[in-house]
């Protein structure tokens, strides 16, 4: 299913797919009563940062699903969608019983993988469809996994190809739910999407809105409005919450001192990185790895 490795520079646990043995390279479905079977507990709740998307469902029971430092509650019916980069880790899956499925970015089409919005970091990760499109979405996730279990009964590159169409349709209904006032969710506004891309490419070596303004060809006030109408923030509190979680990430992920991310976040030194990590925080770089590690910092 998946296979672990380490990323020295990072420190951060890398997980990379691993496609099952005779099936089709880039996507997997399992049932939640598999990965238990298959996956010791004591590894599922480490900490981990796949280079695939996980979609996770759930047919009965509850389960509690920390992801990048938020905690999502999964009931039937809901979906979690975690995607390449996000920090996760596996609660206790015994109050569960739903259906995983992990697939690379590069098994869906490029059309498709843009209309789905595969890229984006900041999508939702829950999402609680409507009734009608639940029931879609199940039948859906049913078709797919039931063709992945079909393995041998079509030729290989014709079993691929309906699991790639298959998947299609479920990830294209996943990111266009309605919206819980009963209007389809509204497509992000262009010069945001600009905005968010430079800034996930970008946010380790500036800080500034006018260095992102420059490079784009807008004005910093265009910049804050379209921020501001798509997501509710102002762009330097867009930049400043994803250097953030990136320091998090660090922090919690790996044992790199504070001077060392410090310096990968583009800081001139550690007490600037402290002030700025306190400021948003509450907390120092060190007591927040020692809270989300579960110890006081030393």
């Amino acid at each position: 299913m998946v296979k672990n490795r380490h990323d020295g520079d990072r420190g951060i646990p890398e997980i990379s797919f691993a496609a099952p043995a005779g099936a089709p390279a880039g996507v997997e479905v399992l049932s939640l009563a598999d990965l238990r079977r298959r996956v010791p507990r004591e590894r599922l709740a480490v900490p981990q940062r796949p280079d695939f998307h996980h979609l996770i469902t759930l047919g009965a029971g509850m389960l509690r699903h920390p992801v990048d430092f938020t905690a999502h509650t999964l009931e039937p019916g809901s979906w979690l969608w975690i995607r390449p980069g996000q920090v996760h880790q596996w609660d206790d899956l015994t109050r569960a019983e739903g259906t995983l499925i992990l697939f690379r970015q590069d098994f869906l089409d490029p059309a498709t993988a843009a209309w789905a919005r595969l890229d984006d970091p900041h999508a939702p990760v829950l999402r609680r469809p409507l009734a009608d499109e639940a029931e879609a979405l199940r039948l859906a996730a049913g078709h797919l996994a039931s063709e992945f279990h079909a393995l041998g009964h079509l030729p290989l590159e014709i079993h691929t190809a309906a699991l790639r169409h298959l998947l299609a349709v479920l990830v294209l209904r996943l990111a266009h739910l309605t919206s819980p006032a009963g209007r389809p969710s509204a497509e992000p506004d262009a010069t945001y999407l600009r905005f968010r891309d430079a800034v996930e490419k970008n946010f380790a070596r500036t800080r500034r809105v006018e260095d992102y303004a420059e490079a784009l060809g807008y004005s910093s006030r265009t910049l804050s409005r379209a921020t501001l109408a798509s997501v509710g923030l102002g762009a330097k509190e867009v930049i400043d919450r994803r250097v953030v979680l990136e320091a998090k990430r660090l922090l919690a992920h790996s044992d790199q001192t504070a001077a060392r991310i410090a310096d990968r976040l583009g800081f001139s030194s550690a007490t600037h990185f402290s002030k700025f990590f306190h400021q948003h925080t509450g907390q120092s770089p060190i007591a927040f790895r020692g809270t989300v590690r579960g110890h006081a910092p030393g």
